[in-house]
């Protein structure tokens, strides 16, 4: 697996994850620009699927199996934009809390993407 882009990935969830966790400090609900930053991190995790799937068919296995791999690349790539479709539900503070946890599972299942790949 490609780890400068799995470290990316990490610190760009972890940094929405400071942003939205701020705007819950100010009492803000998840605004457009929140909303930007989701889509920023779901496209790096919508790459590293396309890489993640390319080296698993160019031959490349990873040390705790297929499945297992694939399977966290598509939990990785629902975990932000699952945690946005919920803060447009709770339209408080504590939609920016869902974000802010969401992008921390997300920060957390690449360290695992990591682990699994063989890292």
């Amino acid at each position: 697996m490609l780890v400068a882009l799995t470290v990316t990935v990490s610190v760009v969830a972890l940094a929405l994850a400071a942003w939205c966790g701020f705007a819950a400090y100010r009492d803000q609900p998840t605004k457009d620009w929140h909303f930007i930053g989701m889509a920023v991190v779901s496209v790096l995790v919508l790459a590293q699927l396309v890489i993640g799937i390319a080296r698993l068919a160019g031959g490349e296995k990873p040390d705790d199996g297929s499945v297992i791999f694939v399977s966290y690349l598509i939990g990785a790539l629902f975990a932000v934009p699952a945690a946005g479709f919920l803060s447009l539900t709770e339209r408080t503070r504590w939609g920016s809390v869902t974000v802010s946890a969401g992008a921390v599972v997300l920060a957390v299942l690449e360290v695992r993407l990591h682990d699994i790949w063989g890292g």
